[in-house]
């Protein structure tokens, strides 16, 4: 049963990736010059709303991310009970990386953002239907100090959970064969800091243009 909820957070983690590898590419199209920025993001947002295949992708997205949280908690408290039983010591410490350790407390504050960002984008879109210049939307959050400085912490928690997050769920797929481990542990901390550092230098650039 554990190897299966193990599966699950695989496979709804690499899942979210692609989408967090997407919606990098798309905050890239802000750092253009700011009348092309403009144009560019909010023909880009047009036409993400008005594919249905998107609309469906967006939803896969929303339901990874909470079956995501589930099995995380799942096996997070499975794990511990686990280490209860079989140690008299935890020592847990001295096999792994304070990463390994704290995903679930890292997860959490990812989870915290993602609430705000979608309280701040997803609400004001769907539901409000604040749909004009969306560009400007975000041109202006990312001009609010204590935005930008929640937007840009943000950026710490989601670099350090993909660096053993992604390594993880290859492993748990079986894809983490000893000759690539190496490169595939390389392959994580250089997808982590790429998606780190793009999420946070954005709304840097953008807050002092």
């Amino acid at each position: 049963m554990i190897i299966f909820k193990k599966t699950i957070l695989a496979l709804t983690g690499l899942f979210i990736c692609i989408f967090l590898v997407a919606h990098l590419g798309a905050n890239f199209l802000l750092l253009l010059p700011h009348e092309t920025a403009r144009t560019c993001y909010n023909a880009y947002s047009a036409a993400l709303r008005s594919n249905p295949f998107i609309t469906i992708i967006a939803y896969i997205n929303y339901l990874c991310i909470i079956f995501h949280v589930i099995y995380a908690i799942l096996v997070t408290v499975k794990n511990n009970k686990s280490r209860n039983e079989h140690y008299e010591m935890n020592r847990s410490s001295e096999n792994s990386s304070w990463t390994s350790q704290n995903m679930l407390l890292l997860g959490f504050l990812i989870l915290g953002f993602i609430i705000i960002h979608m309280a701040n984008f997803w609400y004001k879109v769907k539901i409000l239907h604040q749909e004009d210049d969306l560009y400007q939307m975000v041109f202006d959050l990312f001009h609010e100090p204590l935005y930008l400085i929640i937007y840009v912490a943000a950026a710490i928690p989601i670099g350090l959970h993909l660096s053993h997050g992604v390594q993880s769920a290859f492993k748990t797929l079986g894809l983490y064969h000893h000759k690539y481990i190496r490169w595939i542990a390389k392959f994580s901390v250089m997808f982590a800091w790429i998606t780190g550092l793009g999420f946070a230098i954005i709304p840097i650039v953008v807050y002092f243009r």
